[in-house]
Order: structure tokens, then sequence, then C-alpha cells
């Protein structure tokens, strides 16, 4: 088996049996804020696009780059579909002109055949509304030789499953930095934002050494890692060794060469048991069984890390200038009629579908859009000005008119993967996160929406308990049902899930994270 890394969480894997490949991103996104970090796009995209299987993980825009699959990309190549609930993959898949899909079973094993040969593929497909614009997923491969997971970005709960149907993993690819917009856009305090920045960036790396731990493969390539944010007015979120006041960096978009240290110096690559693989765009690596036959570069990567980065990201802003400029030139204008009309026929008929939802963010938010606020009441299920006297609202977001205007006129079902990602805004709140809110504007479909309110609605079983550090507590984390026994980590009297880095109070059974979602734990009487 050949796996080549095509940049990000992309990998073209090549077998006997045929070819794949996994989410080929390569064009800007994120309203041009995110570009693939090492600059991928030099490679051979027609040749990598003359594939049989096709993968792509979920429709995050780093994932899903809808002019690549459609300019590139094989129609005939068959897809290697997740077993998602809200078939909205498919249907952007299908619109590209893709035609032919395998669809897999969440966690089922299944064979597919060519007239190369066959494939034992897994696809883990989450499906909670939290995961992704509705569902992330991670894929198994396996060729009778070599077995590989591209974990990509996903968060499994249960790996357990893995090692049943496939017994030993020979490559591991998985996420170790930062996808999201915390807490560099938040109106706090300069020393506070900085500190859990540190604390944030931290905890995705002890996560994903858990999971290096859990599956226990021989290699280990961290990939999905950071963009290059070569705008202007974002250049201060890439990661050129910036530190808080005790020293600790503050980037939550640590690279590949960071978490290769990380590895060693917590000992997850201790020479033996696991070893940490670097892989650039065009990397590629050889193996047979877990035997290494051969890695190849197509530059020395120390060309872009450590030292020499900050050089790099100047060259690729520079060459990266004129595209980002053109992708600016297709938004729409910042003027325009006033925003409240357009904005309640959006989001009114959404929140009269979701009751729970509603309910759960429990107050009116603040969009704030140049000289124009609107109100989203969540409480009354309405969208309106603000009221006389009405004062700073516990939630609330300063975004640009134009990004507004856009994501209105392309009819966006998901702020998050379009505004939110780009963290071209600026927001404050007042008490904890609130997984409601966010999900509300993930979900601006009726489908959408009916499925996220079911799913919140649903009991999960939570009788299943564990003893941990002299603490008995439910195995089930209250938020995304990880397994506490492998993610929980207790400090005193607080328990951290690092798989989301949720916490709680150990005492009250409070979450300290966001509202609601309490744990049922209890001190074991030595």
């Amino acid at each position: 088996m050949q796996v080549t890394s095509v940049g990000h969480a992309g990998f073209h894997i090549q077998t006997a049996a045929g070819s794949i490949l996994c989410d080929p991103w390569v064009n800007p996104a994120y309203f041009a804020s995110w570009v693939p970090f090492p600059d991928n796009s030099e490679l051979d995209w027609r040749m990598l696009g003359d594939c049989d299987y096709l993968y792509v993980s979920h429709l995050h825009r780093d994932h899903f780059d809808e002019r690549n699959l459609r300019e590139n990309v094989n129609k005939d190549a068959t897809v290697l579909l997740p077993d998602y609930p809200v078939p909205d993959l498919r249907r952007e898949l299908e619109r590209l002109g893709f035609h032919r899909f395998v669809e897999t079973e969440d966690s089922v094993k299944t064979t597919v055949t060519n007239e190369k040969g066959s494939l034992d593929v897994m696809i883990i497909a989450l499906r909670a509304p939290a995961d992704g614009p509705i569902g992330d997923s991670g894929l198994i491969v396996g060729d009778g030789e070599t077995t590989a997971f591209n974990m990509n970005d996903a968060r499994p709960v249960d790996l357990d499953v893995i090692g049943e149907a496939f017994g030993h993993i020979d490559i591991h690819l998985l996420q170790y930095s930062g996808a999201i917009w915390y807490p560099m856009v938040y109106d706090i305090p300069k020393r506070s934002k900085a500190n859990f920045a540190a604390q944030k960036r931290q905890r995705g790396m002890d996560r994903a050494r858990s999971y290096i731990e859990q599956v226990g493969a021989t290699w280990v390539v961290p990939s999905a890692g950071p963009p290059m944010f070569l705008d202007a007015d974002l250049r201060y979120l890439n990661d050129v060794g910036d530190t808080d006041d005790q020293g600790r960096a503050t980037s939550i978009f640590p690279d590949q060469a960071t978490f290769l240290d990380q590895m060693v110096t917590h000992g997850t690559d201790d020479g033996t048991k696991h070893r940490g693989l670097m892989m650039v765009s065009g990397s590629s690596v050889e193996l047979r069984g877990s035997e290494l036959l051969e890695i190849n570069h197509p530059y020395p990567p120390e060309e872009v890390f450590g030292e020499n980065k900050p050089a790099y990201l100047d060259r690729m802003a520079e060459k990266f200038a004129p595209v980002i400029a053109a992708q600016k030139e297709t938004w729409a204008p910042a003027e325009g009629e006033p925003l409240l009309e357009p904005l309640r026929e959006l989001f009114e008929p959404i929140m009269r579908q979701s009751d729970l939802i509603c309910d759960g963010i429990g107050y009116p938010v603040g969009l704030v859009m140049g000289e124009q606020t609107v109100v989203l009441d969540f409480p009354n299920r309405t969208v309106r000005e603000p009221k006389d006297g009405e004062g700073k609202y516990r939630y609330g977001f300063r975004i640009a008119p134009e990004l507004v205007r856009t994501v209105l006129r392309d009819n966006e079902p998901d702020w998050v993967n379009t505004i939110f990602l780009s963290t071209r805004f600026t927001t404050w709140r007042i008490g904890g996160y609130n997984e409601y809110l966010y999900t509300f504007f993930k979900c601006l479909t009726d489908e959408r929406i009916a499925y996220a309110d079911g799913w919140f609605s649903e009991a999960h079983d939570d009788s299943a308990s564990i003893v941990k550090d002299g603490w008995e507590l439910q195995r089930r984390c209250p938020h995304l049902k990880a397994d506490l026994s492998k993610f929980g980590v207790i400090e005193g009297e607080k328990l951290t899930c690092n798989l989301h880095g949720w916490s709680w109070d150990l005492p009250s059974g409070r979450c300290l994270t966001s509202k609601g979602h309490e744990l049922r734990a209890h001190r074991v009487e030595s």
C-alpha cells in the first residue's frame, strides 16, 4: 500500500485493488481565510483525481472542496459514502455529477470490488449534530496486507470495533490541531485569551495522543493540521512561536513538527510502539503490512517548519494574494436593503420547528452587522429589532454585513461552515458555551433542524458506571457519549473529557462548560 499526503486531511491511497482519494481540498475555504498548509496547489490534481474510489468524510469546506471535485475528480469514481441520517453529502456529490455510491453501514466492515480486486473498508460515521455539519467520519481500509485508519478530524467514541473488524492498524492518520474559532474571536482580556488558547492547544494534542494510544498503530501521521492564514487581518492566527507570560505557545493551530515533538516528549513515540511520520503535501510512504519500505518527500520538510516557517508564510501570502482577492470579489456588497426581513424569513421557520433547541438556547442573541442590529429572540421564536433599554445580550456576534448578505444570497444551510470557521467575526458571551446555539446555526433547513431537535430529545443510557481516581461516575460523557474510562481526566474534584474538552464539578455533577449536561458522580469511600 502506498499512502500519499495531498494536503491537510487529504490522502491518496494506492493499492493493487484500486486507488482511494480522500478529502481532496486545495482551494481557499471559509471566506478565503483557510489555505492548505503546506501548499498543495502544485500537485497534479488531474492525476490524483483519476481514482477508483472517492471518500469525502463530511461537508466541512476543508474536506469538501466543490471546485476541485467538480474540475478534477473522475465522476465515474465509486463514492464510499458514510452512513448519515441526513443525506446532504450524497446530494452535494450527486449535484457535481458523481453517480456511483457504496452506501456503507456505520462501523460495519464491507468489501468493495472492481476489476482490479477487492478491498475491505469500514466507515465510522458520527451522527451527533455537533459532529461537523450533520456528520463526521473516519475510514479504515485494508488490502489484505496493510490496514490504514484515516481518522482525519473525526472523534470516534468507540474504537473497539476497529480492532474487532481489522485487527492491528499499520498506519493511523489523525487530526491534532485546532479547527475552531475559540478563543480568538471572543471579547475577553488579552491575557485571558492567551491562557484559554494555551489550554485549548494542549488539550487538542492530548486528545490526539489518547487516540494514538487506543488505536496502537505502528505508524502515526499527524494530518488534518493547521491551515495557513494568509490574509493580513488573520496572519496572527498562525503558529509562529507566540507565547503567553508563562512561556506557553498561544496559537491553537500547532503544526506537524510541534505534534511530533509532543509524541516524543510524552512517550507516544518511543521508537518501538508508536512511530510518528512527517508528511507534507506530496509526501508518500510505501508499506507492506507494518513494514515501512520507503518514504519520499517533494522537498526537505524542515523548509516549512520552525525558524523557516515565517518566511514560508510570507512567500505563500504573496502567492495567494490574487486568489484571495478574487474570492473577495465574489462576496455580496456590504450595502443593501435592511437585513431584518431576510433574517426573519430564514430563522423564524426554523425556530418554530425546534422547541428543544430554542429552549436550550434560552435567551435573545444579538447580531451586530455594521450599523444594523437584529435580535434572535429564541424564547419567543421571533427575529426582531432591539428594544429600548435592552442592553447587552448574553450572547452576541459582530459580523460584517457583506458576509451575512453572502450566506443569505447563497442559501447557505450552515453558518458554522461558512462565517464562524472563517474567524472573520467577533463574539461575546456571559456564561458558558451554548451548544444549542451553534447547533441551530448548523441546521438552517427543515430536514437538519428536525434531525437535531430529535437527537437532543432522545434519552441516552447513562446507567453504566466506572470507578476512576476515587470517584464512581457514569461511564458515558453527558455531552457526546465518549467513554470516560478512556477520555476522562480527573484533577482534584474536576473531571475533563478530553474528547471535546468539556468539564464537570464532581461533587455537584454540574457541567462547567455549558448549560445542562449534568454528570452522575459520587466519591468512593476508601
